[in-house]
């Protein structure tokens, strides 16, 4: 009964039109123009190089890009050993639902077909569109750096998200320091002026309908309020070191000060504040690109406790990096009130462990405190077998434990599924 009621439920979830609460799409060239854009997904190029295949193959030493045919090809050769993988099985459902293809398998037999398919499919006239209506998408989070301009694009299709790690991690470099005072005409000379330049970014995001503020952030940060004083005398020791060799003990003073003004100004201006906790950059610093972070488990929630109390009105979507580190975040937001689990990242993003957190979220934490997913998506194309993906685990949840095991309604399980699925991003974000 269960799995006849979880292929019912996951046809029901499917008519569900989604806003996307976090993805990387570029709004300027949202879709794909050939399978080298899909293929280039760091998911497939760090699992071929785990599985053998060498680095100078993927990212040629001489810094020259890859024809896209070229790329395609190589990896091609190399894709086998993924073949059990669910990144993988996101791969042939899109080339199924997408490009119309009709074979089980991309291998060196039919890799050029299914190139030569796409390619023509992608560059149909209203491609962005056609994808979006089959995904079932109506609006998609995005990334974007603190000097974005937020410009030629559709604000209600793709809704800005400040991404702050540059100005929380990196504000010794004069890159960053240019940028910033570019952006807002402000530059940041001293506290003061930091301050004003960081409001004016809010108010730049705001009015161009921005959503939230968000960060990821490494497993050994640990937020706590710092004085103006103090932060004023880091400041202008970190101006006076210089980037080459700055001074470490005033950086980490600043990066708490500029993480705690955020917060602040996520209070006045009314938005959530995304938090991505628990990734260890460069752990293995000769991986390909995007291959080369991990997660850690000595991160721990106690350390965004004095955060989470601070700032009541403020609430803090929280994804963590491993299923090792859900029970906590369970119960962080059985607890308190403005912490809020949002979607399956990363490294916890696949079927096992997406199913084992979300059974653990749904019989713990209030309906209303859950973001179910969102795609992390570069490409358009994605969003609609990773979105499948979550959809097929919730409806056997779903089926398994409220219609089965509880005797909840057909009608009432389903609620609960849109809910996940789209209510919450619309209440939690303000759409």
């Amino acid at each position: 009964m269960s799995s006849s009621l979880s292929q019912q439920f996951y046809t029901e979830l499917k008519q569900t039109v989604l806003i996307d609460p976090h993805s990387h799409i570029n709004p300027l060239a949202a879709a794909s123009t050939s399978l080298a854009d899909l293929l280039g997904y760091h998911y497939y190029t760090e699992l071929s190089h785990s599985a053998g295949m060498p680095k100078a193959t993927i990212e040629p030493y001489d810094g020259k890009p890859l024809e896209p045919k070229e790329k395609v090809h190589r990896l091609i050769e190399n894709i086998a050993p993924l073949d059990n993988t669910i990144q993988w099985s996101w791969m042939l459902e899109l080339c199924r639902d997408l490009f119309d293809w009709k074979e089980d398998r991309i291998d060196l037999s039919n890799w050029e077909r299914l190139y030569d398919q796409s390619a023509k499919i992608c560059a149909a006239p209203g491609w962005e569109d056609e994808v979006l209506k089959r995904s079932g998408v109506e609006s998609i989070f995005l990334t974007n750096d603190f000097d974005d301009p937020l410009a030629g694009f559709d604000l209600k299709r793709y809704i800005p998200c400040l991404r702050t790690d540059d100005l929380v991690f990196h504000l010794a470099r004069s890159s960053v320091q240019t940028r910033l005072a570019k952006c807002t005409g402000i530059a940041p000379s001293n506290l003061s002026s930091l301050n004003n330049a960081i409001t004016k970014l809010f108010e730049h995001f705001t009015k161009h309908q921005a959503r939230a503020c968000a960060i990821s952030l490494p497993p050994d940060f640990c937020p706590s309020e710092v004085s103006d004083a103090d932060a004023e005398t880091a400041f202008s020791r970190l101006l006076k070191s210089g980037e080459a060799n700055p001074d470490l003990e005033a950086k980490a003073t600043i990066s708490r000060w500029v993480f705690w003004t955020l917060a602040k100004r996520c209070s006045d201006f009314k938005l959530p504040f995304d938090l991505m906790i628990g990734v260890n950059r460069q752990v293995y610093p000769t991986g390909v690109f995007q291959g080369q972070d991990l997660y850690d488990s000595r991160v721990s929630l106690i350390q965004y406790s004095k955060l989470f109390n601070a700032f009541p009105d403020v609430v803090f979507p929280v994804s963590v990096l491993a299923s090792v580190t859900n029970q906590e975040l369970v119960d962080y937001a059985w607890i308190f009130p403005n912490v809020v689990t949002n979607g399956h990242w990363w490294y916890s993003n696949t079927p096992s462990i997406i199913q084992h957190d979300l059974r653990a979220r749904l019989e713990a934490i209030p309906r209303t405190k859950q973001i179910g997913y969102y795609s992390d998506a570069y490409k358009l194309e994605f969003i609609l077998p990773k979105f499948n993906m979550y959809r097929r685990i919730l409806a056997r949840v779903l089926a398994e434990d409220f219609a089965v095991a509880r005797g909840w309604s057909e009608q009432s399980c389903l609620a609960l599924g849109k809910q996940l699925l789209r209510g919450n991003v619309e209440t939690i974000f303000k759409i």
